[in-house]
């Protein structure tokens, strides 16, 4: 279970995120869905093919339950499957509530100009690169906001960004 839940979420993030084009309209800078959804319900399945019988009795309050590996055939997996299932709708109700309850008092999506330049550079942050991926933003060097000598500069951020030259680099494994 180890080598799975340290190699199949890392595939997902790294790999498989950069070729599926549902992933990469989704905005998941800290990887979360990798993290916590691919893990979490990789786990769950892992436990109802290899959950013995042992340690199922010190967790279980329910007698005889064991993994599909272990003689539980099926039921123990499809018992791990209603659990995530129930877990993914929960987690989609409440999120989207509490996300439309904070979009009464503030806007949830920056403005697109702020969004030209990046959430990061925005807020003058630098996002971290795994494997030199991703891009390297230096707020010192390139403040969209203002010209050469300091004063504010007029246009849209594309317009800014167009005599900014490369950004970053970005390298495909």
């Amino acid at each position: 279970m180890g080598i799975f839940a340290g190699s199949v979420p890392w595939f997902t993030m790294m790999i498989l995120h950069k070729k599926s084009a549902l992933l990469m309209k989704v905005d998941d800078t800290l990887a979360v869905f990798h993290t916590h959804a691919v893990a979490g319900l990789l786990g769950g399945v892992l436990t109802g093919l290899l959950a013995t019988p042992e340690l199922m009795m010190m967790e279980s309050s329910v007698p005889g339950p064991k993994g599909a590996f272990y003689g539980g055939g099926i039921k123990q997996v499809g018992k791990q499957l209603a659990g995530a299932a129930f877990v993914i709708v929960w987690n989609l109700v409440v999120t989207t509530l509490i996300l439309l309850g904070i979009g009464l008092f503030v806007p949830l999506r920056m403005p697109d100009d702020q969004l030209m330049i990046g959430d990061d550079a925005a807020h003058g942050e630098e996002a971290y690169a795994l494997w030199g991926d991703g891009e390297k933003f230096d707020a010192t060097r390139h403040d969209v906001s203002r010209g050469a000598g300091g004063e504010r500069e007029m246009g849209t951020a594309e317009q800014r960004l167009a005599g900014m030259g490369a950004r970053g680099v970005t390298i495909q494994l």
